[in-house]
This record gives structure tokens, sequence and C-alpha cells, in this order.
């Protein structure tokens, strides 16, 4: 049975990764993310990853009760306290009040993807973001259209920031995440294996996205929200590919734009 704990104190040592959720980069040293909101702290428990604890209003406890008591882990703590005193606690007005520790699973590599995954490959690259908004939204949009994994270059704000985990709406606990330390090393070895690469790239007068071939083994790169892909990344680069617009538009939120090209990729590949 769940033993729902009433949070008497704030200084409770347990606590610690709620009251710190703004300093995102002592959670990383600890290889720890906050889920955050009901969906999503569902699906954290629904989900194969480690919780470490759970802090919610007392009804949302009930509510998980059952999820909880199904979780390998034994005695999951799990902290209940009113909404007001959450917002006291973490510093953060909230809606709904539910939050949850996972533990960061672990770290994944390209090599390890190409053995086991399902062919043909669809994997999505991301450079220079710095939107954990737009990360989460990208994860999100991976689930969706059925992507291999997302890899995220060294420049990259992390997919387990909370702002990024809780815009991915809990699909980044599904989605195979690489983080890579070396975007261009990354993708040597993603070509060294025959994987297609395609620069998402707004400013090109060369082939647009209806006619690119996105049914074989792909990836696809995007840039930054201002600077766009590197020139050094962009030389590795296959191909370069834009997605035709219409109005005198000459680029996409960097979201708006990965959902775009999986979106093709997709139909192409349900077509053939």
């Amino acid at each position: 049975m769940a033993l729902i704990q009433p949070v008497q104190s704030l200084a409770l040592p347990e606590l610690a990764p709620y009251r710190t959720m703004r300093r995102q980069q002592e959670h990383r040293d600890q290889g720890i993310f906050v889920a955050e909101g009901e969906k999503v702290v569902r699906r954290l428990l629904e989900s194969d990853l480690e919780v470490v604890s759970l802090l919610l209003p007392d009804r949302w406890a009930v509510e998980y009760r059952e999820l909880i008591e199904r979780r390998r882990e034994k005695d999951l703590p799990v902290f209940a306290a009113e909404r007001k005193l959450l917002e006291q606690l973490t510093g953060f007005s909230m809606y709904q009040g539910v939050l949850a520790v996972g533990r960061v699973p672990k770290a994944l590599s390209l090599d390890e993807l190409i053995k086991s995954a399902a062919r043909p490959f669809l994997f999505l690259s991301v450079e220079g973001l710095s939107s954990a908004e737009n990360l989460g939204s990208l994860v999100r949009s991976c689930a969706a259209f059925g992507a291999t994994a997302l890899i995220a270059g060294e420049t990259c704000c992390s997919p387990w920031l909370r702002r990024s985990v809780r815009s991915s709406m809990g699909t980044v606990f599904k989605v195979p995440i690489i983080e890579s330390k070396d975007l261009g090393e990354t993708l040597q070895e993603a070509r060294s294996a025959g994987i297609h690469l395609i620069a998402a790239h707004p400013h090109t007068d060369k082939r647009e996205l209806p006619d690119a071939d996105l049914r074989r083994d792909s990836l696809v790169v995007l840039g930054s929200e201002g600077a766009g892909i590197s020139s050094r990344v962009l030389d590795l680069c296959d191909e370069q590919v834009v997605i035709p617009m219409q109005n005198k538009i000459d680029s996409l939120n960097v979201g708006t734009a990965g959902a775009v090209f999986l979106y093709e990729a997709s139909r192409q590949r349900q077509r053939s």
C-alpha cells in the first residue's frame, strides 16, 4: 500500500528537488528531472522510468493510488500538501499542483539504436536549441510521427529540463533520446551507417520538402531559433531541403518546422 505522508515541514531533505526547481544544473548533476502536471505525472507513473518521489494535493494522491501501487519501487515516497503550500515550497504558481521527481534514464548511443531499432530509421537532430518549450514540442512530434529517436547536440538545452518535459506532455518518457557530446561526430557516424542526412534549411533554392525522399534511412537536422544550422553541421549533410511557403514567409518556428518534416516522412512511408 502507498504511504501518503502529509507535509509538515518544507525543510524535509526529501523535498530538496522541489525547493530547487529553478536550479536546473543541480538537477542535471544529480541525474534527476521534475515532471509537472496531471497528465505528465500520470505518464511518468505509467512508464518504465524510475520515480524518486511524488508531491501533490491529497485528491491526486488518492487518484494515483492504483498506479503508485503498481510501481516497482518499494515504499515510493508520496508527499501530500495543499496547492498554496506547494506554491510556497516551489516558488511557482500552480494550476494543479501535481509534481514528481524522476530519474533520467541511462544514456543511449546512436550505435545502440542502429542495432536495435526498426527500419527505415527516422532520426531528428537539433543543434543550438535554447528553448526548452520548443525542444519538448519536438519530442512530442517525434512520438506522434514515429521517429526512431531525437538527437540533441551539445549546444542544445536538455530534453530533461522541467519545461521541456512539460511541453512534451510526457512523451519524453517514450521517445529514445540521444544527448550527443559532439553533434558533428554523431552525424558522421550516421553517414557511415548509410543514413541520409537532410538539413532543414529555410534559405535554400534547392530541393523542396515534398520532392525529398524520406522513405529511406533518414536523419533530419534542425538548427537554432536564430542562427539556424552551423556551417560545420551543414557541410556534413547530404542535401538541404526547404519547406515551401507562401505570403513571403521565409521560416517557421523550429518546433513547427520539425513537425512538418516528420509528418511528411510519415506520409511518404505510409503511402509506400
